[in-house]
């Protein structure tokens, strides 16, 4: 699902406009960038938590010609899911 399925299928379900969905989403992602900027935790109940962490220095190996390399530190973003996304990923049958 892509965000214009996603912002039709809100505005049905909530029976809003598309417009105001697309505008609270814009609102949201924006949010989540700033507090992740902060090195804040984001946590939305039952739903998902996002948060910054680091991933330290460490040696890898060139894919191509199998020679080791370093790659450096960074910061990541760690998205968990709530329990009502496992929930619901655990009910769908295999």
């Amino acid at each position: 699902m892509n965000k214009a399925a996603l912002v039709s299928a809100i505005a049905q379900r909530a029976d809003v406009p598309t417009a105001t969905v697309d505008s609270v989403l814009d609102g949201l992602q924006e949010e989540l960038v700033d507090a992740i900027t902060r090195g804040e935790k984001v946590a939305v109940s039952g739903l998902l938590t996002v948060e910054r962490t680091q991933r330290s220095a460490r040696t890898g190996r060139h894919p191509q010609t199998g020679e080791p390399m370093q790659i450096p530190a960074a910061n990541t973003v760690k998205v968990t899911a709530g329990s009502t996304l496992k929930k619901a990923a655990s009910d769908v049958p295999v």
